[in-house]
């Protein structure tokens, strides 16, 4: 991501959620090995992003938004089966995410792309002055038989 990326993503991440981070913030999460982040665009403006992280054969979505008036389109599958298509080519095994319990259209992309739920963090997100629990979900990843090469699981 360039640095316009960064900071586009940042003014995006703060339309999506109430604790927003930084330009720098995310950039500080980008330059660690194995992360990577994708925008999407409609009609050249961004409406959307994904940060993943990978490291050794696990991976983690660290946040996932689309800009208000672009939901309900099919824009988050997207940018998630474009993350996998990504991860599905490295040495990732299993790919984890914390998703907002009461988030029940998260947790429907979630659940469609394969996703179960592994774990629970109490007190993990803030929302105003008020702490909420999130959900940990996670899916694997299968040998595609294609030499090194991997393909999501339930693909």
């Amino acid at each position: 991501m360039s640095a316009l990326d960064l900071v586009v993503v940042a003014a995006l991440h703060a339309e999506c959620f109430a604790e927003a981070w930084s330009a720098g913030s995310i950039a500080a999460l980008l330059a660690a090995p194995g992360a990577f982040g994708l925008v999407a665009v409609i009609d050249g403006a961004p409406a959307g992003f994904i940060l993943i992280r990978a490291a050794g054969d696990e991976a983690e979505i660290l946040s996932l938004g689309v800009a208000p008036p672009q939901r309900r389109r099919g824009l988050a599958r997207r940018l998630l089966e474009a993350a996998l298509d990504r991860l599905g080519r490295t040495s990732a095994r299993r790919l984890l995410l914390e998703v907002a319990e009461d988030n029940a259209a998260a947790r429907r992309l979630y659940e469609a792309a394969g996703f179960s739920p592994v774990g629970r963090r109490p007190d993990y997100y803030r929302e105003g002055g008020l702490l909420k629990p999130a959900m940990v979900m996670a899916r694997g990843f299968e040998s595609s038989g294609l030499g090194d090469g991997r393909t999501p699981a339930g693909s």
